[in-house]
C-alpha cells in the first residue's frame, strides 16, 4: 500500500514519525515521508506544496502524526480531504496551538479528523 505520512517538518523531525515510517516500510508499505522525500529548499513553499500534492494524490491512505503547531500539515490535510483520501490518525503530539485551539465541545481539527477516519469522502 502507498501511504503518505503527514507530520511536522519545519518544527523538526518527529522521532515518533520516523520510527513509524520504518515500521510501515518493514511491513512492505511504500511511504511518502515529506521530511525525507520533499525537497525543502524553496523560497516560497509553492514547489513544496506541489511535491506534497503529488505524494498525497498517489497515496492509497494518508496517515497523520498531528501537531497543531505545524501549519504545513493543516495545508496537507486540506489537500488530502479534497482528494478524498482515507485518513488514519497515528498519534497526537500536540493537540492545540494559539492558532488551532481545541474548542470545548465545538468544531476542531481533532474532532474533524476523528469523524473523517470513520467516513468515506467519495
Amino acid at each position: 500500500m502507498n501511504i503518505y505520512l503527514i507530520s511536522p517538518v519545519r518544527l523538526g523531525e518527529s522521532s515518533y514519525a520516523s520510527r513509524y515510517v520504518e515500521e510501515l516500510q518493514q511491513q512492505g508499505h511504500k511511504v511518502y515521508y515529506p521530511h525525507r522525500d520533499t525537497r525543502q529548499d524553496d523560497d516560497t513553499g509553492f514547489r513544496i506544496c506541489l511535491e506534497n500534492y503529488f505524494g498525497i494524490a498517489s497515496a492509497d491512505e494518508v496517515h497523520v502524526v498531528y501537531n497543531a503547531n505545524s501549519q504545513g500539515q493543516h495545508f496537507d490535510l486540506g489537500m488530502a480531504f479534497a482528494l478524498g483520501k482515507p485518513l488514519k490518525v497515528v498519534t497526537i503530539e500536540e493537540a492545540e496551538s494559539q492558532y488551532y485551539p481545541e474548542q470545548g465541545g465545538g468544531k476542531s481539527y481533532l474532532r474533524m479528523m476523528s469523524e473523517w477516519e470513520k467516513r468515506t469522502i467519495y
